[in-house]
């Protein structure tokens, strides 16, 4: 495991090989998820096309019967080399999985992203814990937490969403 450090002090995680299958929620109903709108960030691993405080995300469903993630504005690209980096290791196109959900409360959610640099492959974990509220009881995390640990992510690289001092979303 590398961590990587960018000129915005986001940080990374990269693996040497192709991303893991983690197992998904059995029997997911994205018409549950995408019932009520609002998804509050509550730990994530850090991502190079995400910072800011009161993150949330709203999932859609599209005629299609795919669905959207539409995350809060991204913050500003402090740096020009940091738009080859985000093509490289994923942006907020790539497949989203669900690995656990009660759809009420909370859902685990985490992205394979990879990336091939002339003979060398990489694997990026990318996840997110977020909640209908601004906060999770502590019991729910540590399961979620556990359930991470279980696909190999380092729980080290985790870090708690500011919620404080948000405007209240409809």
């Amino acid at each position: 495991t590398l961590p990587i450090f960018s000129q915005c002090g986001c940080r990374i995680t990269v693996h040497l090989g192709r991303c893991p299958t983690p197992p998904i929620q059995q029997d997911f109903n994205v018409i549950k998820i995408t019932a009520r709108t609002v998804w509050y960030e509550a730990e994530k691993l850090p991502a190079v096309f995400e910072r800011g405080k009161c993150r949330q995300a709203t999932y859609s469903l599209l005629h299609d019967r795919t669905h959207t993630l539409t995350p809060c504005p991204l913050a500003p690209n402090p740096s020009p080399y940091l738009t080859c980096l985000c093509v490289c290791l994923g942006s907020p196109g790539d497949p989203y999985l669900v690995l656990s959900t009660d759809y009420r409360s909370f859902s685990l959610v985490y992205s394979l992203l990879e990336c091939e640099l002339i003979y060398l492959v990489c694997s990026v974990d990318v996840a997110w814990i977020v909640s209908r509220t601004r906060s999770l009881p502590r019991d729910v995390i540590s399961r979620l937490h556990s359930d991470l640990e279980a696909i190999g992510v380092n729980l080290r690289c985790l870090t708690v969403s500011d919620q404080t001092s948000c405007d209240t979303v409809a």
